[in-house]
């Protein structure tokens, strides 16, 4: 049986971020008799220290100095020399920053197996050299792995267009889970929101997921007994989270509810009225389709991933252009109100998508 190592995420369980996230759904479906999986944490994110098993998988814990930059890289390269030591098969690293260390895997004669989850280099948080290095994640990444899996159809465009005649290349997508919306309403009651009398965003308050946009749209409509919702919290409180909630200053009508999940969340997805995903940059939008898993009618920025879900042209609305979301909103908010819509989910399917990853790390190694 083979022995895989998982870093390049800050670790499992509930730890707020997409490759996070990612990470706590695959793995638990991917560990089993022939498969031992072992995931790297970052200890000052968990929740729960004591946790150092999770659904079957093994969780590590693995200090390094908080550092915005830095962090991941050193985690990451710390992470691969425990790899060896413990003598696993295949590393399999997440995103393109920590992707930088993947000929240090080939090196010490593991194999090397990189998901690919966006160019993260066009996150505005970054400076020209973190920029940098993250391009050059991604350029030793493509070359020295193995194999890589991209999770979406953008991204392997992408990756095809910069890097022709690679062969190793698979889509699969990010899954989501199937859920059941809730009956319950004490978390909307206790935030004093009434069933279908909210837009609800959810994400971390990061520049790109556009939340001023959505905050200045909904200010200048200021629908009568409509309320904003905004769910996720800052890693870093940065001067743009300070301008968020300066913006929020006293409005009755929109609330910041920092980082939520579990039953509060399924909630908020199920009540709202119009779910808005305003973002600039985004892998694969997790939020959107919970969101549609939820039934939610959907509004979103026409980027290429949020466009790849292919929804009717109606849901999507001018990336940054905030009169263009504000008739967007107008439009949607005068449809019928508690009107559920079905959508077909299933490329999302976690099972499915561990069964292909485990795929891939079978023809590697038997």
């Amino acid at each position: 049986n083979m022995k895989i190592v998982v870093t390049g995420t800050r670790g499992i369980p509930d730890i707020q971020g997409g490759v996070e996230t990612h990470c706590e759904e695959l793995y638990p479906l991917i560990a089993d008799k022939q498969h031992e999986i072992i995931v790297i944490r970052r200890p000052y994110y968990a929740v729960d220290r004591s946790v150092i098993v999770y659904k079957q998988v093994i969780i590590k814990d693995i200090k390094v100095l908080r550092n915005k930059h830095l962090e991941a890289f050193i985690h990451t390269f710390r992470a691969v020399l425990y790899a060896r030591k413990v003598k696993a098969d295949i590393v399999h690293i997440h995103a393109v920053g920590p992707a930088l260390m993947t000929p240090l895997v080939r090196l010490l004669g593991m194999k090397a197996v990189i998901t690919h989850h966006g160019p993260d280099y066009d996150r505005d948080k970054w400076g020209k050299f973190a920029k940098w290095i993250l391009r050059m994640g991604e350029k030793t990444g493509m070359y020295y792995a193995n194999h890589i899996i991209v999770i979406s159809e953008h991204i392997r465009r992408m990756i095809q267009q910069k890097y022709p005649g690679k062969e190793n290349i698979t889509l699969i997508h990010n899954g989501i889970n199937p859920v059941s919306p809730t009956r319950s309403t004490e978390y909307l009651q206790s935030l004093d929101l009434t069933e279908y009398g909210y837009i609800l965003a959810v994400g971390r308050l990061v520049k790109e997921k556009g939340f001023d946009k959505l905050i200045e749209a909904f200010k200048q409509l200021s629908p009568v007994s409509i309320k904003l919702v905004i769910a996720g919290d800052a890693d870093y409180q940065d001067e743009y989270t300070q301008k968020l909630k300066e913006m929020c200053k006293g409005q009755k009508n929109i609330c910041l509810v920092g980082f939520i999940k579990g039953e509060k969340l399924a909630q908020l997805y199920t009540y709202a009225r119009i779910f808005v995903l305003p973002s600039t940059h985004e892998g694969l939008p997790i939020a959107l389709l919970e969101a549609m898993s939820y039934n939610c009618p959907v509004l979103a920025s026409d980027i290429p991933a949020n466009k790849e879900i292919e929804l009717p042209e109606e849901c999507y609305f001018k990336s940054g252009d905030l009169s263009c979301l504000q008739q967007a909103l107008k439009k949607q908010l005068e449809n019928a109100q508690t009107e559920r819509v079905s959508y077909n989910l299933s490329a999302y399917n976690w099972p499915n998508i561990a069964g292909q990853t485990k795929e891939i790390y079978n023809s590697l190694i038997l």
